[in-house]
């Protein structure tokens, strides 16, 4: 009997000393959040991300033109705003380490209807903050922290539950092991979404089967897609009174910012960045379907952004540089966790997090990343 209860003693201990693992699927702003907050309380934390780099869609997009210039845009979100006081302490952190800045410049709007520019702020009313020097240097920062191992292109073909061991593996898209886990964060919809499907023809890799209380809320997350256009100028667009403005009563163009206006850029050459409309996007979409559209695609939708950017009687010159990029399902229209921040599955030690959890921008994706980590911290200091 001493025995036998010797052995279970030293198996507990073995058991409640094991290093409590976590996974964090996705390098955009809520994962990385995410996996910061888990190392900074002493998890171990290993995310991986598909993309050569972490950002989602405030990734920054590195071009060069025809006769070697380097060009830099912020492709995805050209800034964020902050409503919050838990987020506005994690953002005040990232200023003083100099990783955030405000944007601090005229942004109204313009109407196509009376061909006009309207609601001209003044400079700094509103707090809009950018990265510097670029909106993905938070985090670049946040998945290079001590505690945090990041992987980058290592795309995740499988997510499977261990029921007998409650471990989650996880598989490559080559079929190879990535290792187990204790805890699994999604921080990507494309890993529990069904419309990855359309895009890969592949499953995600997160079968919601292994959630079956959650599965018809994470089914299909509604998504609005977007063409982004890239625009340098060898001359500032000096009839345009603004550096960012909304459009109203276009079906083609939403906004347009001046990416080199911002902090720490570039100013050897003028950087726009116009977003098309969700509607503009999908007539694009329905024509040609989800897969990578085709260099004759994009061509054709940057002329017919760029038209209508002219169409703005501002006297805009020809750009010497001009590339179209679609976000096809970057920017999410539902919001299916707000009170919980992020969905939470205890028993299998699984959060899901992100924008379309909270609300579906930047500061939407830091409080539901920060709040998926606060539910696994909190399971591991109780696994202890």
């Amino acid at each position: 009997m001493f025995v036998s209860e010797s052995i279970n003693n030293k198996n507990e201990t073995t058991m409640s000393t094991m290093v409590f693992k976590v996974a964090v699927l996705g390098g955009g702003i809520s994962g990385a959040v995410c996996a910061s907050t888990l190392a900074r309380n002493g998890v171990s934390v290993t995310l991986f991300e598909s993309a050569r780099g972490p950002g989602g869609r405030m990734s920054q997009r590195r071009e060069k033109t025809e006769d070697g210039k380097e060009l830099h845009f912020d492709h995805g979100a050209p800034f964020f705003s902050v409503s919050k006081p838990e987020v506005m302490r994690l953002v005040q952190e990232w200023q003083s380490r100099g990783l955030v800045a405000e944007w601090k410049e005229k942004f109204g709007s313009f109407d196509f209807q009376t061909l006009k520019f309207d609601n001209i702020e003044q400079e700094g009313l509103s707090k809009r903050f950018v990265g510097v020097p670029g909106m993905n240097s938070i985090c670049k920062a946040l998945c290079n922290e001590n505690g945090v191992e990041s992987k980058f292109g290592a795309g995740v073909g499988r997510v499977e539950w261990l029921d007998d061991e409650k471990l989650w593996s996880l598989i490559g898209v080559d079929g190879q092991s990535l290792g187990r886990f204790k805890g699994l964060v999604a921080s990507d919809k494309n890993i529990v979404s069904t419309r990855i499907t359309e895009v890969t023809g592949r499953l995600p890799p997160l079968d919601l089967k292994l959630l079956p209380g959650l599965s018809e809320k994470l089914h299909n997350i509604p998504v609005r897609p977007c063409f982004a256009l890239m625009l340098a100028f060898a001359e500032p667009l000096s009839t345009i009174p603004v550096k960012g403005f909304s459009i109203k009563n276009s079906k083609i163009l939403s906004s347009a910012y001046c990416d080199s206006s911002k902090p720490d850029r570039s100013t050897t050459s003028e950087r726009w960045v116009l977003h098309s409309t969700a509607e503009y996007a999908e007539n694009i979409i329905a024509q040609t379907g989800l897969k990578k559209p085709s260099d004759a695609t994009l061509n054709k939708v940057a002329e017919e952004l760029f038209q209508e950017f002219q169409s703005t009687e501002a006297n805009i010159s020809q750009p010497f540089f001009k590339r179209a990029h679609r976000w096809g399902s970057a920017f999410p229209d539902a919001s299916i966790a707000q009170e919980e921040k992020c969905v939470w599955d205890r028993s299998k030690r699984l959060a899901i997090c992100g924008d379309f959890c909270v609300s579906p921008n930047v500061e939407g994706a830091i409080d539901s990343g920060f709040a998926a980590a606060l539910r696994l911290k909190d399971i591991s200091a109780s696994s202890l």
